[in-house]
């Protein structure tokens, strides 16, 4: 090899190899100022740098600065040890103060404790001890821990991991958010700064001045006050329970809404609402429920249950004034009554129901029908134009039913021979305390088609009369006595003597097919039931450990480049947490991780 051509080759590497020792020495742990500088003869190598009247040491590294009363040195290891007073930053987003730091330049980890306080423009951690990953950019505790966002609010937790590039919390273990709007408990938190969005999973509760939401999987906006819950969803409010597997609430406007299984409970009015889609508005000034999608009212009662079906159903005023709307479609039932009609209007501070009919044509419609309201308790049908039924609020029980125009009774005879009638334009009827109908008055323009049997059940006649009104006693369920008053005219008629076109009164309509019989039977008409998928949030994901492979190769390279013979005293891995250098023992060396690779070294527990 010629000379020329050896010197082209020095010339090539020496431009080659010095770059990158410039590179190397960049990264080195810089002393920046010292006021006094000393040996430690028990750590050979090791420099004492102490701060003077004037000024801190100052030390840095890349682009990080720290400052602190007292430091020591290992330049063979790229490691520094900071003492009183410390302060890091780095660039101009992130400054920690702490007591102690230790930081390596290989591993860019530092380890921080003693009143450690994190900062960046939005929000501050304050805690015992503190991991902080410049490669990541991730700060991490595990023994407890404090974040202050601004209007958001202050949250603590068990374990906390910010990612500073995603401007991201993860809180694990006893969280509590406090705000001037709301406190939230939960077991897992994800908290994104720049929005204040907050993701809930696991037992989770929100709790404001006005209600109280729980949830095991939601989404809280802490800065518009508005979120969501779809796992166990539950809200509390003025005395009034929402449940539903999916619910919103907007607490700017005390809103909310819920899809799919919905039970609303009054436990002031022992009442309870369901149905697959509602919207509630709360507070002094709007107090209202609306829902449909099968929906049932029920009146809890003692022994027996009202129970009230209709396509939609509305309740408001406030809870010692609720007023219950039940719209199109609707059917009633009870152990001892039910009913249908198009409309019913329940005042449960008076306890009047009323059964309303709306004509959904007009009057001149040749096509216009006329469905009336019905009630059915036990072997009478009453039906008439619109029918009011008078409950004691306190008793719950009922006292009397009114029939307004068009009033008609029917009973099945005892053996079934006929129809007991009566009609008239007004039907009053009273109520024993078991709720049967034990008297009945009808008035105006009364007609009535009776059949008399006598003690044997034998069959004595049939009596056909008219008169200004009526008045029927019933005892154990029988028409005991019927009193006619200003009677126009009458006959009682042998049973083979009765015209058979007289047997049916003008306007007689038997209905005992639409009759419930149970609460199931009120949705027998409906449509099949169609509920939305409710996608909602994903199931929680638990996070990658913060010691990962990657960080731990990290480590260990530097645990091996260290020149102290005992590798277990290596500055770069000593406050790693025990379960992780456990981990490493057993694992034994490692090869350089895979940047992409998302293994986890340890167990959640260990965080």
């Amino acid at each position: 090899m010629n000379s020329s051509f050896r010197i082209f080759i020095f010339l090539f590497l020496s431009l080659f190899f010095v770059p990158h020792s410039e590179a190397q020495s960049k990264k080195k742990i810089e002393i920046k100022y010292s006021g006094f500088l000393t040996t430690d003869e028990d750590n050979p190598g090791a420099k004492i740098l102490t701060r003077d009247d004037s000024e801190q040491v100052h030390i840095a590294h890349e682009s990080i600065n720290m400052w602190c009363d007292r430091a020591i040195h290992y330049s063979s290891e790229n490691f520094i040890e900071a003492y009183g007073n410390v302060k890091m930053i780095q660039g101009d987003t992130i400054n920690m103060n702490s007591k102690y730091v230790e930081y390596s330049g290989k591993t860019q980890l530092a380890f921080a404790s003693g009143d450690v306080v994190l900062t960046d423009p939005n929000s501050t951690i304050t805690t015992d001890t503190l991991y902080f990953d410049r490669i990541k950019q991730e700060a991490f505790y595990r023994t407890g821990g404090t974040v202050v966002k601004d209007s958001s609010g202050t949250i603590t937790s068990k374990v906390g991991r910010y990612y500073m590039n995603l401007k991201k919390y993860r809180f694990v273990q006893d969280v509590v958010l406090v705000n001037p709007d709301a406190t939230i408990n939960s077991n897992y938190f994800d908290f994104y700064s720049d929005t204040g969005h907050a993701y809930l999973y696991g037992p989770s509760t929100i709790v404001t001045e006005e209600s109280k939401t729980y949830c095991e999987k939601g989404f809280y906006d802490t800065k518009n006050k508005t979120g969501y819950a779809v796992k166990k969803s539950r809200i509390d409010y003025d005395n009034r329970i929402i449940e539903g597997d999916s619910l919103y609430f907007d607490n700017n406007r005390n809103f909310s809404s819920a899809t799919n299984n919905i039970k609303v409970t009054d436990t002031i009015n022992n009442s309870i609402v369901k149905g697959h889609y509602a919207e509630v508005f709360r507070g002094a000034e709007k107090d209202s429920l609306f829902i449909t999608k099968r929906a049932l009212a029920i009146t809890v009662q003692e022994n027996d249950s009202l129970y009230v079906h209709a396509d939609t159903l509305m309740v408001t005023g406030k809870p010692d004034k609720r007023i219950t709307r039940a719209f199109r479609n609707v059917k009633m039932y009870k152990s001892d009554m039910s009913g249908k009609s198009d409309s019913v209007h329940v005042n449960h501070e008076t306890g009047l129901m009323k059964f309303i009919n709306i004509s959904k044509f007009s009057s001149a419609d040749k096509f216009a029908t006329v469905r009336k309201p019905i009630l059915w308790n036990i072997k009478n049908q009453i039906t008439g134009d619109t029918i009011h039924l008078k409950s004691n609020p306190e008793t719950e029980k009922i006292d009397s039913l009114i029939v307004f125009e068009n009033a008609f009774l029917i009973s099945r005879d005892t053996l079934e021979a006929g129809y007991n009638q009566i009609s008239g334009r007004r039907l009053i009827g009273l109520f024993n305390e078991n709720n049967d109908l034990n008297q009945v008055d009808i008035i105006k323009n009364a007609q009535s088609i009776y059949y008399f049997r006598n003690d044997k059940g034998e069959l004595v006649g049939i009596d056909k009369s008219k008169s200004g009104s009526i008045k029927i006693l019933i005892t154990e369920k029988e028409i005991d006595e019927v009193r006619k008053l200003n009677q126009i005219d009458g006959d009682i008629f042998p049973e083979d003597e009765f015209p058979e076109n007289q047997k049916l009164l003008k306007g007689f309509d038997w209905r005992e097919k639409e009759r419930p019989q149970s609460v199931e039977d009120l949705f027998s008409d409906d449509p099949p039931l169609d509920l939305p998928i409710i996608k909602g949030l994903d199931d929680y994901i638990p996070q990658d450990e913060f010691f990962d492979e990657e960080m731990i190769d990290r480590i260990n390279k530097a645990d091996k480049e260290s020149k102290i013979q005992d590798k277990s005293k290596s500055k770069a891995s000593r406050n790693l947490p025990k379960k992780i250098k456990s981990k490493r023992k057993l694992l034994g060396p490692t090869k350089l991780a895979d940047p992409n690779k998302k293994k986890l070294i340890a167990p959640k527990s260990s965080q």
